[in-house]
């Protein structure tokens, strides 16, 4: 035990003793270092700072002179070097100017190199009728030429002939492209250049020639592709189809269009082409059928189409561009030329002109197929579809010219009207005739019968027996007729054919009192038939609308169709019109016994002749009258006119008669 704690502390002791020497060998050699580091320092301090601070003084001496040879360099520069500067910059854009005038020269030489090469190529194709060929160079000598005209001089004589020459040379190619074009087209026109008969069409021929090919073909020759082509790159196409489609339309399409009589003939020449003719074939109609508009002027297009205009030239066809040029003026030829008078004349016929529609659509569909018609275009297709309207728009048209011409037509041409007449109302159905619970339902309505004890009569709240003008009568049965048109018709068709009737009689009361106004002043027979007119117009448009808004579309049938509006106004004119002719009757009869001389001193022969003369004709002026009168009005109206005229006279008679009593009492 002893001996291991001996160990113990020997060896810590050597440990100790051992590691405080490394501690002083490290302290040692740091001394060391920092006595080197300060005699460093104290060397960099002392013995070489002083010559550094030496060598930069002698450095600044140096820049300064440096410095003063740069200013002396400066001023010579700003001297000499920059004047040699300006003149080294001026040779320098004069060698450039000179060089750009060269490249402009060489330049032009260029273009004018371009230009010969061109129009030689061009009078070569020229000659060997390669047509395309020739329209190109021609348009790379234009090029040409219009480059050197937008350098400086170009006011040279030498340009200017050039543009001649490029005009001439332009005008000469036209030349020789419509000389082929008049070849593959020609046209045999009446010698009337305004031709107004159909027979002067008769002579109008277009021959479609081979293009120098001996067999016929079915699509148009090559030199036509040429041709249509060299017109395209030279700008003339356009013209050259405008004159084209003109005369086609002139000639060919719109007679055809206009005259049922003209037929069209194709036939095939041999070495010649196709002939397009026209025939003549005698037909009774007036006016052509679509049906028969459409396979002509489809028989004409597809000709063409096949032999002329099947040519494309760019990114569309021939077709196209006369398509564009005639659709607009040949479908408003069609339309008012032949849809026009095909419209139906009454409501029955519109159901069969689906044919017509469907006709019509083919025939756009066709136009259509050869580029003729662009997909937008149907407005062929959008008149026959709304036929409803021209269907009404015509009927409107034909019962107000019917109407009018009844009104200004004579009027004392009448008929005898009883309380047994009646207007034949054509037969309407039953409002829900059309359903079964509608008739089912209509019968239940008529099971219950609840009659009243008393009835009226049947002939209560009838016309008075009188006498109208027969064109009257056939005036109401027109509204009749055509109101009966608007049953079973499209809404707007309805409206329009209604409004119409509601017209006609407001036409009957602008138009008939001012055209026959002197002669209802003048004569009574014609006074006391207008005052029966306006009456038994007035009667019958109290109940006219009631018969017919049932049947009606709406919104008719919910209350619009009424024609009772205008009864007060028909019954005013008509008393309106026999009491002014009253007034004309009064004032005449007063006239008459004004030239009696007051019925004084009848001892008198010439007094007594004058009174008695003057009674006579009050007398025989009211005989006149009763006997025009009374088989005219009705019973009623005649008793209250004559009562007034006689009391008039009367009342006058004992007027003058009373002032003579006075006279002698006085």
């Amino acid at each position: 035990m002893a001996s291991f704690v001996t160990e113990v502390l020997a060896s810590s002791g050597k440990l100790e003793k051992e590691d405080l020497a490394a501690k002083i060998s490290k302290l040692s050699r740091k001394v060391e270092e920092t006595k080197e580091e300060v005699c460093d320092m104290i060397n960099k301090r002392y013995n070489e700072f002083l010559p550094s601070m030496q060598g930069a003084e002698v450095l600044m001496g140096q820049a300064e002179e440096v410095s003063k040879e740069i200013d002396v360099l400066k001023s010579c520069i700003e001297t000499e070097v920059q004047q040699n500067l300006h003149t080294a910059v001026t040779e320098y854009a004069k060698l450039k100017q000179q060089l750009e005038r060269n490249t402009t020269v060489i330049a032009m030489l260029r273009h004018l190199e371009e230009f010969h090469i061109a129009m030689e190529e061009f009078h070569k194709a020229l000659l060997e009728k390669k047509y395309v060929i020739a329209a190109k160079q021609l348009e790379k000598a234009r090029h040409s030429a219009d480059s050197l005209k937008a350098w400086k001089g170009s006011d040279l004589p030498l340009l200017r002939a050039l543009s001649s020459e490029l005009t001439v040379q332009r005008e000469n190619l036209i030349y020789h492209l419509g000389n082929e074009w008049k070849r593959l087209a020609v046209w045999k026109l009446p010698p009337s250049k305004e031709p107004t008969e159909m027979k002067s069409f008769l002579k109008t021929e277009l021959q479609l020639t081979l293009g120098g090919t001996k067999e016929p073909q079915q699509s148009p020759p090559p030199l036509l592709s040429c041709v249509l082509q060299a017109l395209t790159i030279q700008g003339e196409l356009q013209h050259k189809i405008k004159l084209f489609s003109q005369v086609l339309l002139k000639y060919l399409l719109k007679p055809l269009i206009t005259y049922p009589s003209l037929n069209v003939e194709v036939s095939e020449q041999q070495g010649e082409g196709t002939l397009i003719s026209l025939q003549f074939a005698e037909t009774p109609e007036e006016h052509p059928s679509p049906s028969q508009v459409y396979i002509k002027v489809l028989m004409v297009l597809k000709t063409l189409h096949t032999h002329l205009l099947d040519v494309s030239v760019g990114e569309r066809k021939v077709s196209v561009i006369l398509g564009d040029l005639v659709w607009q003026e040949m479908s408003h030829c069609i339309i008012h030329e032949c849809l026009l008078y095909s419209i139906p004349t009454n409501s029955c016929q519109l159901e069969q002109y689906s044919a017509v529609i469907k006709e019509t659509e083919e025939f756009e569909k066709s136009l259509k197929e050869m580029q003729y018609l662009r997909g937008d275009s149907t407005e062929l297709l959008k008149y026959a579809q709304d036929v409803n309207c021209h269907f009404a728009s015509k009927k409107c048209k034909d019962v107000i010219v019917a109407a009018r011409k009844l009104m200004t037509s004579e009027m004392h041409n009448t008929v005898k009207i009883n309380q047994d007449s009646k207007l034949s109302v054509p037969m309407l159905p039953y409002p829900g005739s059309g359903d079964i619970k509608g008739k089912q339902g209509a019968k239940k309505l008529e099971a219950p019968r609840l009659d009243n004890e008393k009835q009226l009569g049947a002939r209560t709240l009838c016309l008075p027996a009188c006498r109208i003008s027969e064109s009257v009568q056939q005036l109401m049965e027109l509204a009749l007729h055509t109101l009966s048109e608007a049953v079973g018709s499209s809404s707007q068709c309805a409206t329009q054919l209604f409004f119409t009737v509601r017209n006609i009689f407001q036409l009957f009361y602008d138009v008939v009192p001012t055209y026959h106004k002197e002669n209802l002043l003048k004569f009574p027979h014609l006074a006391a038939i207008q005052h029966n007119n306006c009456m038994y117009i007035a009667h019958h448009l109290l109940t006219l609308g009631h018969q017919f808004s049932p049947h009606l579309p709406g919104p008719l049938s919910e209350g619009a169709a009424t024609f009772v509006d205008l009864v007060p106004g028909f019954r005013k004119l008509g008393a309106h019109c026999f009491l002014a002719h009253l007034n004309v009757q009064r004032a005449e009869m007063l006239e008459r016994l004004s030239t009696a001389r007051n019925f004084s001193n009848l001892d008198d022969e010439d007094n007594y002749s004058a009174a008695s003369k003057a009674v006579r004709q009050v007398i025989h002026q009211l005989k006149r009258l009763g006997t025009v009168w009374q088989d005219v009005l009705p019973v009623n109206i005649y008793c209250k006119a004559m009562g007034i005229l006689l009391n008039t006279a009367i009342s006058e008679l004992i007027a003058k008669i009373m002032m003579l009593e006075l006279v002698f009492l006085q």
